[in-house]
């Protein structure tokens, strides 16, 4: 693992990594993600537009084009992982080499809360 500075993971804050990517790929990244030490995460499914091409479909003699692609939305928050090791692992499971593959984000957290203890900050995540 590496760590940002040398001292803690992500300079003792909490980082969310946001990542959208092809529904296929979401099993690769899971396993990724627990093998970098991040096993917790939530998906959400979404649809999204980038630099995929359309694709043209015909229905009931109607052509029409579809624009905005089925994704998943994967969000990881991170304090004692570096947010570096958890893009890279998202970046090699969910890579196909083609248009379309995704997109990630790094976010800073201002605050975590867990609801069962009321704990704070990293100890939360």
């Amino acid at each position: 693992m590496s760590e940002t500075n040398g001292d803690e993971p992500n300079d003792g804050g909490i980082k969310m990594v946001v990542a959208v990517v092809r529904p296929d790929r979401l099993g690769d990244v899971k396993k990724a993600l627990a093998n970098v030490g991040a096993p917790s995460l939530t998906v959400t499914n979404v649809s999204g537009r980038g630099s995929q091409p359309a694709k043209k479909g015909q229905w009931r003699g109607e052509e029409y084009t579809v624009d905005l692609h089925q994704k998943v939305k994967i969000e990881c928050v991170v304090a004692d992982i570096p947010a570096e090791d958890v893009v890279q692992a998202i970046r090699e499971a969910a890579n196909t080499g083609d248009p379309g593959d995704g997109k990630i984000f790094v976010l800073d957290v201002a605050e975590a809360v867990q609801v069962r203890t009321g704990e704070r900050g990293p100890e939360a995540v």
